[in-house]
């Protein structure tokens, strides 16, 4: 069968060749380079012998630097592989096929993608379970990034893709299903980035690409270019390949938020509530206030300073309403347009060095750097909705729909505040990975692989924030859309208003450092020269590092900026804004307040302005693992079988700061603990066209760093009762099993199912446990007098139990069950060159267990339906592709949010359409390609909401991106 695959490919390459005439012969030139690349990439992925000689032929048509090239070395690598895998290959060096790796990532089927709030893709989840149950992996090594989004906190294991350049990559790989060589650590699969190496493509090469991008928001452009050169000698024993990437990115957002703090309705006091209250009050966040302010927007309003606001009033004033509807009427928390705009400045470097001494040796190292600035200098106008103290909005002639939202409503006592937040943040990545190959014994069956690989990131971000309020005004509002339209008398966009620090005016010195590190290696030997028959025996050694560290030094800054910067001079540090209301002249406001002073020596605090916690871990991991690889013949075709088990066990230290007795320090708090991970993986060719594939695995993926930080604090005035972090949480654990087949139609075409069902444990939630003070990590001095007292008297120091809340185990499983199909097919057949691919992936999550309820109302952000589609067509040197992905809206939250019952986060469902079109000329130098892509082209939003469709949470309209360029090799 091998055989006649090989003579139908050399026939079409034949047909192709005598079609295409002169033109031709260039192009068989690179489709040799190409199958040369294709073999390359296999030898580097299964550490089969370099033969490049030997280049193993693909079905159909295969031209360099096609799409249709990229799809058919996927549909061939899915093909041979035992288990479930996914694979996207460069059409060339240089040349992804997608501009961002996440957005590639996201053309697989059961593959999420997280976008942040510029629509940039920012890392994905797999089959349901969150981003950080995705391994990700460099060339087989571990990668931690230091980065975080425009709008995450990225607090657990998190990877950022957009910080890596997708022209430095050659080949991404999604393992659906494991394998004992793999590493752990991903319970819901584990993605590898193979970057390019000379050997891809054989022979001296250059490529080019120059683009220039034009968001519409940002309405600037934003240049983008890269220059990889490969070489490898005649004799194929040493090949380089470097490359440089750089981008210049503008970026902004044009968006409305609820203010983070959801949906609110008023707190009535007791005399406003008559006969009915509505819902709790207590918990409600705005307080209207008990008497009528004295200050011109209320006098102007109509009323009389010093009213009272008690039942009655409310509803002479608000015709039409029970108590009951006022005091459950529902307005955002801070109303507020906001506006980002910013760089999204990135540099890298890639470099890789290959020999090849003898043949039956193979030396490597790979080395990747990428440095990325970024800037946003946010602005947001806030309605002051959210009072605590009893200064808050007035109601006036206020209408309700039948969920008690306020449609309609006038609000006088009314305030605005501009926060204005330029952020600043530098991150730098590099890593390293060494590796070689041997071969021994007469017929090479034996194979030794060694690899290393370390990395290392930083990020240090500083995030000021200066905040000044308007004076008291009566808004007009209305909600006919979610997001509400408020209008005043004021002009907010005049700095000589007569803004001011009264009332909550605040500035903020809030910088944030974060660190990882990974080291790596590992060793695993081959017994037997078939790759498909043979025994892997291995070792791997690993260690993770994270810090992250807040600084605060907002009182100091703000008593210094309070006295250089009266409210009589604010108006010179304030100007019109980009959106219609003000903004700060930061640089001259940091000039005259001494800022860089104040950053600089900010001390360390015990969270950043993002919430995320100070505090490190360090992880220290060990495995072994053993696996079979085997081919037979079953009633005339061919079974292959991969079985192993790997072992793996974990040291963990995790570190942050406590204050206990007024003394503050960082406490060390370790815990260890193994797992057995065994797998099996099975395909079939039951047809010659048909592959039928089974899989079952244990696989896992190490807890929360950020629930394990001590944060020990007592929440009484006794030390009866406290919160820590818990280090001794357990890893999620995952029982799998895969079955499904492809029937493969033709050149890149086939037809694939898969049914997958995952069990996961391990799962948290805030619980209840009892600890002694000893094991709490609190010695006996660092109680006060009243603590000390208490321990006495029950028991002493070594007796006394504490009540401690922390995460937890669940006692409860979580079943993920789903299916995903999958067609790609070429359409020669009604035009030449066209083709689609598309999938579908269904989801279905159940909770079951003790702890099952509480593990329900853990589980948000996962998409239940997903699908993406692509349509393309590549003739007469022009290539365009049409792209669509979309993602059911996933809810985010537990419901009674703010006490409200049917209050709950979710985003809404979302498709994006993205376009890539370019045209080659042939017969120029280095045949430049005409690049023309177009992100959103449809300029869709990213939306979510607070319980109902007439309640946004957060809008944001991240633009359309049309981005042109040239591309070349010589």
């Amino acid at each position: 069968m091998a055989q006649v695959r090989i003579a139908q490919t050399v026939l079409s390459h034949a047909l192709g060749l005598a079609l295409l005439g002169a033109v031709g012969v260039a192009q068989a030139q690179e489709a040799t380079q190409a199958q040369a690349a294709q073999q390359g990439q296999q030898d580097q992925q299964d550490g089969s012998k370099p033969k490049p000689e030997s280049a193993r032929q693909l079905e159909g048509v295969n031209v360099t630097g096609s799409y249709r090239s990229s799809i058919q070395f996927s549909t061939e690598a899915k093909r041979d592989a035992t288990g479930f895998t996914d694979s996207i290959f460069a059409e060339d060096i240089g040349k992804f096929p997608d501009t961002n790796i996440a957005e590639s990532l996201a053309r697989i089927p059961g593959v999420q993608l997280n976008r942040d709030v510029n629509g940039e893709g920012l890392n994905i989840a797999i089959r349901g379970l969150g981003s950080s149950f995705t391994k990700t992996t460099i060339n087989g090594n571990s990668v931690a990034t230091a980065s975080i989004g425009l709008d995450a906190t990225n607090q657990n294991r998190e990877v950022d893709l957009n910080l890596f350049p997708t022209e430095f990559f050659s080949q991404l790989t999604v393992y659906k299903s494991p394998k004992a060589s793999l590493p752990e650590g991903g319970a819901a699969g584990v993605v590898d980035m193979r970057n390019a190496h000379a050997f891809d493509n054989p022979g001296t090469h250059l490529t080019y690409s120059l683009q220039a991008a034009d968001n519409s928001i940002a309405k600037k452009v934003g240049p983008q270019g890269s220059v990889i050169g490969s070489w490898t000698n005649e004799s194929g024993t040493f090949g380089a390949l470097f490359g440089i990437s750089s981008v210049r990115d503008k970026m902004a957002v044009d968006s409305w938020e609820d203010g983070n703090g959801g949906w609110i309705d008023p707190g009535l006091t007791a005399a406003q509530c008559g006969t009915d209250c509505g819902r709790n009050p207590s918990s409600n966040r705005w307080r209207i206030p008990d008497t009528v302010s004295g200050n011109a927007a209320t006098i102007g309003a109509g009323l009389t300073p010093g009213q009272t606001i008690d039942a009655a009033w409310l509803q002479a004033h608000n015709p039409g309403l029970s108590t009951a509807q006022i005091g459950n009427a529902l307005v955002p928390y801070l109303p507020r347009p906001v506006k980002m705009t910013g760089d999204r400045d990135r540099d890298a470097l890639l470099g890789s060095l290959e020999w090849r001494p003898t043949s039956n040796a193979h030396f490597w190292v790979d080395y990747l750097y990428t440095k990325a600035k970024r800037s946003n200098e946010r602005i947001d106008m806030d309605l002051v909705a959210r009072n605590n103290d009893a200064n808050g909005m007035i109601p006036m002639n206020m209408q309700v729909d039948s969920n008690g939202v306020v449609t309609n409503a006038t609000f006088t006592n009314a305030q605005f505040f501009l926060e204005a937040r330029p952020y600043h943040e530098k991150v730098d990545y590099w890593q390293v990975d060494p590796g070689a190959t041997f071969w021994f014994g007469d017929s090479d069956e034996i194979k030794l692989d060694v690899q290393g690989g370390l990395s290392r990131s930083w990020m240090r971000r500083d995030s000021p924030t200066i905040l000044v309020t308007s004076p008291f005004t009566t808004v007009n509002y209305v909600n006919n859309n979610g997001m509400p339209v408020i209008t005043s008398d004021l002009d907010l966009n005049d700095p000589n208003l007569g803004w001011s620090w009264s009332n909550g005016g605040r500035v903020n010195v809030q910088n944030e450092h974060r660190l990882t590190r990974t080291a790596n290696l590992r060793a695993d030997l081959q017994l037997g020269g078939d790759d498909k028959n043979n025994v892997k025996v291995g070792v791997a050694w690993d260690k993770d590092y994270r810090r992250i560290q807040g600084f605060d030094n907002s009182a100091a800054w703000q008593d210094y900026v309070f006295s250089q910067i009266p409210d009589s001079a604010l108006s010179k540090y304030l100007v019109p804004g980009p959106a219609g209301f003000i903004s700060a002249d930061f640089n001259a406001f940091m000039a005259a307040t001494n800022y860089a002073y104040y950053r600089d020596s900010a001390p360390e605090g015990g969270s950043t302005n993002n919430t995320a916690q100070t505090g490190s871990f360090s992880e220290a991991n060990r495995a072994a693992y053993v696996e079979f690889n085997s081919a037979s013949d079953v009633w005339g075709r061919e079974l292959r079988i991969n079985a192993g088990v790997r072992y793996a066990a974990t040291n963990q230290w995790v570190s942050g700061p406590v204050t206990l007795g007024g003394i503050r320090q960082w406490q060390v708090l370790d815990s260890s603990y193994s797992e057995w991970l065994p797998s099996f993986s099975a395909a079939w060719s039951v047809a010659p066209d048909v592959v039928l594939r089974l899989s079952g695995s244990k696989t896992m993926t190490r807890p929360n760093p950020s629930a394990m930080l001590p944060a020990t604090t007592f929440t009484g005035v006794g030390a009866d009762a406290a919160r820590q972090g818990n280090p001794n949480l357990s890893p999620y654990t995952s029982t799998n099993f895969d079955i499904g087949g492809e029937w493969y139609t033709g050149e890149e075409g086939f037809v694939g199912l898969t049914f997958f069902n995952k069990r996961v444990e391990g799962y948290t939630f805030n619980g209840q446990t009892h600890m002694t003070l000893g094991q709490l990590g609190v010695p006996y001095d660092a109680l006060n007098d009243i603590q000390q007292s208490q321990v006495d008297a029950n028991g002493g120091y070594d007796k006394f139990l504490v009540d401690v809340s922390q995460q937890v185990n669940a006692d409860a499983a979580l079943n993920v069950r789903g299916w995903e199909v999958t067609w790609v097919q070429p359409l020669d057949f009604a035009l030449k060159g066209l083709g689609f691919l598309a999938n579908y992936t269904k989801l279905d999550l159940t909770t079951e267990g003790h702890d099952a309820s509480a593990l329900a109302g853990n589980i948000y952000g996962v998409s239940p339906k997903m699908w993406n589609t692509t349509l393309y067509w590549e003739n007469y040197g022009a290539s365009v592709r049409l792209s669509y992905n979309w993602q059911q809206g996933a809810k985010g939250s537990s419901t009674n949010q703010n006490s409200i019952p049917f209050a709950y986060y979710y985003g809404a469902d979302r498709g994006q359409l993205d376009l890539s079109a370019s045209y080659t000329l042939a017969k120029v130098p280095s045949k430049p390609q005409i690049t023309l892509n177009v992100s959103n082209l449809t300029n869709k939003p990213i939306t979510s909401y607070f319980g109902l469709n007439n309640m946004v949470d957060k809008y944001y309209e991240p633009g359309r991106t049309v981005t042109l360029g040239i591309r070349g090799t010589f």
